[in-house]
């Protein structure tokens, strides 16, 4: 009886540490790579492949706009779920992704980094998981041009 009690007392002192899987957690991101300071960097988080890349019509509309930084850029608070990023360095400014035949002018990066071939990578090869733990992905741009 008194080794079950101890053996009970060790788990739950385990556990005292752990965040509820079921809150919302911290998200953040780092854009490495850029060769630039010009511009913004246009941000999609996306919960859906129906919203990835483009955020534009996402009803969640977590779409963000921010100053080139090489530091941590919070995004939030997420709830639990799947989602998956897509940036674009916009060295320009204008506000969407240049293209000169079909390839990206500007830097383009996504979640857990992807290797890129023709066109965006899908959400799963970008997708990631928010549950329990604050979040931090490292994106690698990728210049084409």
């Amino acid at each position: 009886m008194i080794g079950r009690l101890l053996f009970a007392v060790v788990a739950m002192a385990g556990l005292a540490g752990a965040a509820p899987v079921d809150l919302a957690q911290p998200i953040s991101m780092t854009a490495e790579g850029l060769r630039s300071a010009k511009g913004r960097i246009l941000i999609c988080v996306a919960r859906s492949a129906d919203y990835f890349p483009d955020c534009s019509k996402d009803p969640d509309k977590r779409h963000l706009i921010v100053a080139t930084t090489g530091n941590a850029i919070p995004l939030g608070n997420l709830a639990p779920g799947d989602y998956a990023i897509a940036i674009i360095h916009d060295e320009n400014g204008n506000g969407k992704l240049d293209t000169f035949a079909g390839i990206p002018r500007e830097g383009v990066g996504f979640s857990r980094n992807p290797v890129l071939r023709f066109g965006a990578p899908s959400f799963q090869s970008a997708e990631f998981v928010v549950s329990g733990a604050p979040v931090r992905q490292a994106i690698r741009l990728k210049y084409f041009l």
